[in-house]
């Protein structure tokens, strides 16, 4: 009887980034690593050359493997959203000069069709592996879709939610925008975070979850889970807040430091190690800012995926 293969976790690093809206990405963020991930928001407009810019900078990251979703700005990716606004335009639109502009219908996925020999994946909703040139297994959990009442893409109305079909063997939640209660305070005031995702989270238990949308609210909190999750989940029933870290947010950086990587590790016998199964690490890694803040920094993590020997 053959003996059961080990596991053993190695230390893969991943560089994150979201909502760059047109922005271009400094030479000095060319560090490598395994896995480039892009949260959303890559346009302001939709434009098909604001594509192709965002296209560039990923290309530009220094890793085999990038990763991307669409935003809500995103919306000529969101096809069914793009023919309505065409449709109901008023007064009508020259076709001429929507192809112009936008593209033909599905022609942007096509660009991402084409940048597939740089690494570049655009992910559509669900469920999706890759084998990593490290030797480790990536799962990862994809979605676009945010709460809102307003006419944008990849939305959904708050009250009648969205179904985030995670696993419980997920290793990493890609999504534009936050879950509830995290990193999600917009500048009114309110928090703008999807409760339904949350839920999903919280029974999922990812190693780690990244979004953007709420530029605001950029930074990363290690999110330790309490022994036994409510059956409707929530961020005010389900944290353990004493167990759990702000790694950083907007009041740890300046103008004078903004564009500095941020460089975390959550390995084994690093300052805050990631206990996969019952703590998960939340990164708002929107990259555009303010005008005191143009740009806020993207982030390199560290975590421990698992290996198969």
């Amino acid at each position: 009887m053959d003996a059961p293969a080990l596991r053993r976790d190695v230390r893969t690093r991943f560089f994150i980034i979201s909502d760059t809206h047109g922005h271009e990405l400094s030479s000095k963020y060319d560090e490598h690593a395994d896995v480039a991930i892009h949260c959303g928001d890559l346009t302001t407009e939709s434009k098909i050359q604001e594509f192709r810019t965002a296209i560039d900078l990923i290309k530009s990251i220094n890793a085999p493997l990038k990763l991307v979703i669409a935003g809500n700005h995103d919306f000529t990716m969101d096809i069914p959203m793009f023919q309505r606004k065409v449709r109901e335009a008023n007064p009508p639109l020259n076709p001429d000069l929507v192809r112009r502009e936008y593209g033909d219908y599905g022609e942007v996925r096509k660009l991402f069709d084409e940048a597939k020999d740089n690494g570049i994946i655009f992910l559509d909703e669900g469920t999706h592996t890759f084998s990593l040139p490290n030797g480790t297994s990536l799962k990862v959990y994809a979605s676009p879709y945010t709460p809102s009442l307003g006419d944008w893409a990849f939305q959904y109305h708050p009250e009648v939610g969205h179904n985030f079909a995670l696993g419980n063997d997920v290793d990493v939640v890609i999504t534009h925008g936050p879950p509830r209660g995290i990193m999600d305070m917009a500048y009114s005031g309110e928090r703008a975070g999807s409760p339904a995702l949350f839920e999903a989270i919280a029974r999922s238990r990812p190693r780690m979850h990244c979004f953007g949308h709420i530029h605001e609210g950029w930074g990363a909190r290690l999110v330790s889970w309490r022994r036994k999750i409510s059956e409707k989940p929530s961020h005010l029933t389900d944290i353990d807040n004493g167990s759990s870290t702000v790694v950083a947010n907007l009041s740890h950086i300046t103008p004078e430091t903004g564009m500095e990587k941020s460089t975390t590790s959550h390995c084994t016998g690093d300052t805050n190690p990631l206990t996969a199964g019952s703590q998960t690490l939340f990164v708002n890694a929107a990259f555009e800012g303010t005008e005191d803040l143009p740009t806020q920094p993207p982030w390199l993590i560290d975590i421990e995926l698992s290996l198969v020997a």
